[in-house]
């Protein structure tokens, strides 16, 4: 079945169920749904393991460190001051994107057909992560 991956982001995104948009895509902060409440689609056996943390993290990062330079290079503030507020801004800001990017990997899986757990097979023919 094709499954249009651009509306299926954009409700995975807002935190909504990628094949209807209406019913929640979690079931608390980062756990995903059994099942869709709204249409009964299956979403909890997609994984999608360490690539969302790691968009999160990229985009933090790509706004506090400009932030930190720039408010090196205009005001100077003491240390201490930026040892407080720079950790505490990109905790935060990680944990404000933290379920919008699971939210987003989920709905790509989900149009993709994929389930987080596929494996890839070696040239050689054995399984990738299988010793021989």
């Amino acid at each position: 079945m094709a499954r249009a991956l651009g509306p299926a982001l954009g409700n995975g995104i807002r935190r909504r169920c990628p094949a209807c948009g209406r019913g929640a895509l979690f079931a608390g902060y980062l756990r995903p749904v059994a099942a869709c409440a709204a249409c009964g689609e299956a979403l909890g056996h997609i994984r999608a393991d360490d690539f969302p943390p790691y968009i999160a993290i990229l985009v933090a990062g790509h706004v506090v460190v400009p932030l930190i330079l720039f408010a090196e290079q205009a005001w100077a503030p003491a240390l201490w001051l930026q040892l407080l507020v720079w950790p505490l801004l990109a905790l935060a800001l990680i944990a404000l994107l933290l379920p919008v990017a699971k939210g987003g990997v989920l709905a790509a899986l989900w149009a993709l057909g994929l389930t987080g757990g596929e494996r890839q097979e070696e040239p050689g023919g054995t399984d990738a992560g299988r010793r021989p």
